[in-house]
């Protein structure tokens, strides 16, 4: 479907020169990027572009079955134009943030607040939807919380213990990261962007380092490549690992809990093994990466590797054989098919309810174009699902570095990037373990960021942890929120 776009076409860690992206005036634009989404495109960033005369807005669409990406933009925009939310509910928060950063109104959105900063003297961004009835209380959780995590607010609307509605406001952070990407890279940019959220080091540092390398019109050499993928698939490990054993303490069952506790531990060694820093911190560069695995470090790794496995296949063995902890996860929290491609889920929250979305398969890029792993699907879309899908992806995640700890490439780690193409539009995804990070770069006229727009995938999810909500016991909102453990600060941006 996607030959018949009238968005120009490129693939992910490709280039194109602005002067080439199509432009229409904005009702336009938005009629056309409407029609994308209807014939099966998904909307992976929205964006502005401030200059003269205005603001331009940007789409940067996905069309998976045919592994190519889209791109447009509009005529430049002074005030205001019509609301694509209206017709395509997976806009909703990208039309908020363009209102929130440049001013456009987007006429019509059913729900205008700010993404990231308060409104006056409304409550955390904005004020919240109320449900009316004698019956319905409210309850407001954050954004100050009992554990050491990030700030957030979740305002639930309730009659007895079930859930009406919930809404999340975050943005406490106010970090300004795009703000200070602009006119770089600089000296910082890489340590921000390894920062953006700090579980999701290499999937960052390899979106920005490719995107960089796409600029100049070069890619890393092939064991480089190969290095980042470990890098890449040992992070997804941690994770989901960490994320079993949270989701079994979170129904108090210990004994998963307690061992995916310390087996996580071990994959983030494993990756301190490959670089010196438990999250990846220094490893990718662009043009390569900084630390290379010698045979004798490959063969310390692969028994580690080998046995952190088997530890967490007897730690999921527990749970799953446990009766009380699955009927604690199945049909609660579910999501439905139609509701995650409407508000464009990704990562294992979309394979959970049975989308076929990794960027590994449907946009390979680096080393995942020669080396692939089958995508992760469970249909329920419930925590049940959830959990399956991140014991799935550990799964193929260890057979994946398996394989490729027994058959290194040969060659260099690291080649000088060519100096960025000016006036030129990037795009990089990578599957990051929550899902698709989109980093898109637009070049000026000497080749610095006049833009750099980065989606976390958790900007996609936050809006499904909603949706799951809904209908249950307010007591379910721990688990549920574990099953989707995004990120605040990869939101504040």
């Amino acid at each position: 479907m996607s030959s018949l776009t009238p968005f120009a076409l490129l693939a992910n860690a490709t280039s194109l020169p602005w002067a080439e992206v199509p432009a229409w005036p904005a009702a336009e634009f938005v009629r056309l990027t409407a029609g994308e989404l209807q014939r099966g495109g998904r909307l992976c960033a929205w964006f502005g572009v401030p200059g003269s005369g205005g603001t331009r807005l940007v789409a940067v669409l996905a069309f998976d079955a045919d592994n190519t990406l889209a791109v447009g933009r509009s005529l430049p925009v002074g005030g205001s134009y019509p609301s694509l939310t209206l017709t395509h509910a997976q806009a909703h928060l990208f039309e908020r943030e363009v209102w929130e950063q440049h001013g456009l109104v987007p006429e019509g959105h059913p729900w205008l607040k700010p993404v990231r900063r308060s409104a006056g003297t409304a409550p955390a961004n904005g004020e919240f939807f109320r449900v009316g009835g004698s019956e319905v209380h409210e309850v407001a959780v954050g954004p100050v919380h009992a554990g050491i995590i990030e700030p957030g607010h979740f305002r639930f609307q309730c009659a007895g213990e079930e859930v009406l509605h919930l809404e999340i406001a975050l943005g406490y952070q106010h970090r300004g990261v795009e703000t200070a990407l602009a006119g770089g890279p600089h000296r910082a940019t890489l340590s921000q962007l390894e920062t953006v959220s700090g579980d999701t080091t290499i999937a960052h540092a390899t979106a920005h380092a490719t995107l960089i390398e796409t600029l100049g019109g070069a890619e890393a050499p092939l064991r480089a490549q190969w290095l980042r993928a470990i890098a890449l698939e040992l992070e997804r490990l941690a994770n989901h690992t960490g994320d079993l054993g949270a989701l079994a303490n979170d129904v108090a069952f210990l004994p998963t809990a307690s061992a995916c506790g310390k087996i996580r531990g071990d994959f983030l060694n494993l990756t301190a093994l490959l670089c010196g820093n438990r999250f990846g911190r220094g490893q990718v560069r662009p043009g390569g990466c900084r630390h290379d695995l010698e045979p004798a470090r490959i063969e310390r790794m692969r028994p580690l590797l080998t046995a952190a496995l088997a530890e967490v296949e007897q730690a999921a063995v527990w749970l799953w054989d446990a009766a009380s902890a699955r009927a604690r996860f199945e049909n609660t929290g579910t999501v439905f098919t139609e509701q995650a491609a409407e508000i464009g889920l990704v990562g294992p929250a979309a394979r959970a309810c049975g989308l076929v979305r990794d960027v590994r398969f449907d946009h390979p890029a680096g080393w995942h174009r020669f080396a692939q792993t089958p995508v992760a699907v469970w249909p329920g879309g419930d925590v049940l699902s959830r959990a399956r899908v991140r014991w799935l992806e550990i799964q193929r995640s260890g057979q994946f570095l398996l394989e490729q700890l027994a058959a290194p490439p040969e060659g260099e780690i690291h080649a000088a990037p060519a100096v960025a193409a000016s006036d030129t539009l990037a795009v990089a995804l990578v599957e990051g373990w929550r899902g698709e990070v989109c980093h898109v770069a637009l070049t000026d006229a000497g080749g610095r960021f006049r833009r750099y727009k980065i989606v976390d995938p958790s900007f996609h999810n936050w809006t499904g942890l909603a949706l799951a909500l809904r209908g249950q016991a307010i007591s379910d909102f721990p688990v549920c929120n574990k099953s989707f453990n995004l990120s605040y600060c990869g939101f504040d941006l």
